[in-house]
């Protein structure tokens, strides 16, 4: 096994999308197990409503991923579409949660990790929704609804978000700059992982400083990799 870390985000697992699911199995099965390290930087499902939806249209991934914890040490943070993946479910199959932001240090990086919602404060509508659902009180309530009754409301939520998205510029919904700086500034690191955009990249910030974006799997992986030798290596087709 290598010394290698890997990071990954937005598989958003959807049973529409069976494609999606099968990418991610071949790499939880052959990439991810010939690595050290796994990071999943959130919206991991399109939806998550509870530890305690059986969720059985995922159980081939949930499968794949608790062998892989068996082997190597696997984290979770949540991103947007799984904010209410908890701890039952991570002690289930043997995963870490992790909050939000975490500090990781790789050799002589400093390194933040975020799922990247944060960073884009030009959709002041988004980031109201985002303080509302992230409360623990919102949760609290949600989560004492029949299952039934949070999967009508959650597929209204959905369907808001989606018209509202329709109505938005994509620079609205990408990150703010000044935001990236303050980022930067508060946290003193040298390098910012995230995803939630769906804009893999390699962002250079003079000669000292990176931000790398992790892409969403459409539908084939996105990831991250990390090692002594090589340092980051960002493996998406539209980079």
């Amino acid at each position: 096994m290598n010394d290698e870390y890997l990071f990954i985000s937005d598989c958003h697992l959807d049973p529409n999308r069976p494609q999606v699911a099968a990418a991610l199995l071949r790499f939880l099965q052959e990439r991810a197990a010939t690595a050290s390290h796994l990071y999943i930087l959130g919206d991991l499902f399109e939806v998550w409503l509870g530890d305690d939806d059986p969720a059985l249209e995922h159980q081939p991934v949930v499968d794949a991923l608790q062998r892989l914890a068996a082997a190597i040490p696997v984290y979770f943070m949540a991103g947007n579409r799984d904010f209410l993946l908890g701890r039952d479910f991570a002690a289930r199959i043997g995963i870490s949660l992790l909050e939000e932001p975490q500090f990781l240090q790789l050799g002589k990086r400093r390194i933040l990790l975020i799922h990247g919602d944060t960073l884009c404060t030009d959709d002041h509508d988004y980031q109201r929704f985002r303080d509302m659902v992230r409360s623990a009180a919102w949760q609290s309530e949600f989560l004492a609804q029949p299952l039934a009754e949070r999967q009508r409301i959650a597929a209204g939520l959905r369907s808001d978000s989606a018209n509202a998205m329709a109505q938005k510029s994509a620079e609205i919904m990408d990150v703010n700059q000044q935001a990236v700086r303050d980022c930067f500034d508060q946290n003193q690191v040298d390098t910012i992982i995230h995803g939630h955009t769906h804009r893999p990249a390699v962002h250079r910030y003079g000669t000292e400083l990176q931000r790398l974006v992790l892409g969403d799997w459409n539908p084939g992986p996105s990831y991250l990799s990390w090692d002594q030798q090589q340092d980051f290596r960002l493996v998406d087709p539209r980079v």
